[in-house]
């Protein structure tokens, strides 16, 4: 039996920690969080690689320095609520749900969704709420957010999106053009988003977040 407890430990050691990821609240979370309860049978061997992990057609789960140095960067804060779009199956929310208050995660592959919800419940994890839908879409009802995490790459961020932001909130997505990406994080004040580059990242592009193509003859 693999001691996964260990290798989380590892991962925490050789892959956050080198990445200048020092904020206690996300080493713990990460280090309390069971990775490989969150990626398919099939790949829990794999579960604290350094890399993307595919789940399910066009989803992947991100690589650990990735998605902590993004957390890392929106300096999350205990009472807020944030919205995770691409939960996959639902280690992106449960890390969360450690740091913040309330979790609204948006996953649009249905058999995804349902087993996020299903680990989340079987793990004690009671302040996320799992929805099934179109990730550009994200959950407005719920929202507006104090912030939002992305968990996959853009090449934009879609309006309705942006507009679920509270005023004075963060978002936290990879932008890619072709195999280059940046984290940028972005803030709202008033009607407008100001960004900035937090560091060189990459991840496997999500769907609904591809550049309208233009048409040229």
């Amino acid at each position: 039996m693999p001691d996964f407890a260990a290798r989380r430990e590892t991962m925490v050691d050789t892959q956050v920690r080198p990445a200048d990821v020092t904020r206690y609240p996300i080493i713990a979370a990460m280090l309390a969080v069971a990775r490989e309860h969150h990626v398919p049978p099939g790949l829990r061997e794999a579960a604290y690689a350094d890399q993307d992990l595919a789940i399910a057609p066009g989803r992947a789960l991100m690589a650990p320095r990735s998605f902590a140095k993004m957390l890392d960067a929106l300096d999350l804060r205990p009472a807020e609520i944030v919205l995770d779009v691409g939960a996959g199956l639902g280690y992106g929310p449960a890390v969360l749900a450690r740091l913040v208050d309330t979790v609204v995660a948006i996953e649009s592959d249905p058999a995804l969704a349902a087993e996020a919800e299903r680990v989340l419940a079987a793990d004690g994890v009671d302040t996320v709420a799992v929805i099934a839908g179109p990730l550009e879409a994200g959950a407005a009802r719920h929202g507006p957010y104090d912030a939002i995490v992305i968990e996959g790459a853009v090449e934009v961020v879609p309006e309705a999106i942006l507009g679920q932001l509270k005023d004075g909130g963060r978002i936290a997505a990879i932008f890619v053009n072709g195999p280059v990406g940046v984290c940028r994080i972005g803030v709202r004040a008033g009607d407008s988003i100001g960004w900035r580059d937090a560091f060189n990242a990459t991840a496997p592009l999500l769907p609904g977040f591809a550049r309208p193509r233009s048409f040229a003859l």
